[in-house]
């Protein structure tokens, strides 16, 4: 049930994920989660400062009263899910931009200055890494 994956920076998006709240699907029947990952990787694929992030997929982030979720994470820094993203390429800039920031981080946080308008709102959890609690 479990797929290993790269131990380094990555964005986990959910590819079951919803458009909108009224959308499961594009007309071509793809599910907005898809069309973030999809995103995700061409506008990685597009500029070499986001070589370090990974982009991973998996299905259901059991966050099904958002849409167009994602998770965070690094090794031994907080995590963080969110959502509510429209699946488009500007959006995919700023979350890279912004885990570009969190990668670079101590423990994972980022002043709030530094964050791109493209992710302010749009934060539901954050996670404490194993064996760890935040401060």
């Amino acid at each position: 049930m479990l797929t290993r994956v790269e131990d380094g920076p990555s964005i986990v998006t959910c590819n079951t994920c919803r458009q909108s709240r009224l959308a499961q699907a594009d007309a071509a029947g793809v599910t907005g989660g898809a069309q973030l990952a999809a995103h995700l990787r061409a506008v990685k694929a597009s500029d070499p400062r986001y070589v370090g992030i990974a982009v991973q997929e998996m299905a259901c982030l059991f966050a099904c009263t958002e849409f167009c979720t994602l998770h965070l994470r690094a090794p031994d820094k907080v995590g963080y899910v969110m959502g509510r993203f429209t699946p488009d390429e500007d959006t995919a800039r700023a979350i890279l931009d912004y885990a570009v920031s969190y990668a670079e981080s101590a423990h994972g946080r980022v002043a709030y200055r530094d964050w791109p308008e493209g992710v302010k709102g749009h934060f539901i959890t954050r996670t404490p890494p194993p064996g760890y609690v935040a401060e």
